[in-house]
């Protein structure tokens, strides 16, 4: 049944869905059920999809804008409205539209990102009061990435990504190059030669490191450099212009930091016109933490 809470205007309009980064990633084991333990930290940048929300009264949840290659059916904005239904008993439905930037199988958590504004949106529209945790245990359902959106802030992350601590972060500019070749995370986890075996660090271990862009390693990124040559080819341009540039996630999207947007922008202005680049900004926290 619905809430008696109040409820607000019936329109939310613009609501970011920013980016992630992955610092460093590595693979501590695997469980029993096939997932993989990890360590990381998850940095944001302001390279944002947006969505619009309008509430219904009938129930029904409606993206109403196309998204190539992804059926309204097993799109996560719409998986996650329909979660939040489920949990919180609301008779609400929504329109969703959503302004897709990020690339799909990019390693930046574009679908885990559009879940958890969806979350964070709806919990607002349809007054339900949930508390973050409740919405993170939602979103881990949907997805390991999405409970670090929701968390709203920068985060050192572990288990499968759902144990989340925040950790403070320099300000940055990134250098985003996307090769234009699309990565299935599940071809870098099932391949044979992963390291799933990266010793155990500490958060000390981390935040005690002068250079936290130079800090460990992402073990995704040797699979994903032999199997995707277009991505090897992107982080060894990158590297030219600083050494410790990386693959994010599980690829394809490959990054490194500068210290000023002015030389960031210098070396995406010199990027090959066979990939697409970006130059974004570190957030310090998520656009619609106050939310939550």
């Amino acid at each position: 049944m619905n809430t008696a809470r109040p409820l607000p205007p019936p329109d939310l309009r613009d609501c970011p869905a920013p980016a992630k980064l992955n610092l460093f990633l590595h693979v501590t084991g695997r469980r029993a059920d096939g997932y993989h333990t990890l360590q990381t930290v998850f940095q944001l940048v302001d390279w944002c999809d947006t969505l619009d929300f309008h509430r219904r009264k009938d129930g029904r949840i409606e993206r109403t804008t196309e998204v190539p290659g992804v059926p309204a059916e097993s799109d996560l904005i719409v998986r996650a409205a329909r979660a939040l239904q489920q949990a919180s008993g609301t008779t609400f439905g929504a329109d969703i539209a959503i302004a897709k930037r990020l690339p799909m199988g990019g390693g930046i958590g574009g679908g885990s990102s559009d879940a958890a504004t969806t979350l964070l949106a709806l919990n607002h529209l349809w007054g339900l009061g949930l508390e973050r945790e409740a919405l993170k245990r939602i979103g881990l359902a949907l997805g390991a990435d999405v409970p670090f959106f929701l968390h709203g802030e920068n985060a050192f992350a572990e288990g499968i990504g759902e144990e989340l601590a925040t950790v403070t972060l320099p300000e940055s500019w990134f250098v985003i190059v996307h090769p234009r070749q699309h990565v299935p995370t599940a071809a870098i986890f099932s391949d044979q030669r992963l390291t799933r075996d990266t010793p155990v660090s500490i958060i000390a271990d981390f935040t005690g490191c002068k250079n936290k862009f130079a800090f460990g390693c992402n073990d995704l990124e040797t699979i994903a450099t032999v199997k995707f040559g277009e991505v090897a080819r992107a982080l060894e341009w990158l590297r030219q212009y600083s050494p410790h540039a990386r693959m994010t996630g599980s690829g394809a999207c490959v990054f490194a930091r500068f210290d000023d947007e002015q030389t960031a922008q210098q070396v995406l202005d010199r990027l090959p016109p066979e990939w697409d680049g970006r130059c974004a900004r570190s957030l310090s926290h998520h656009p619609l933490a106050a939310l939550a």
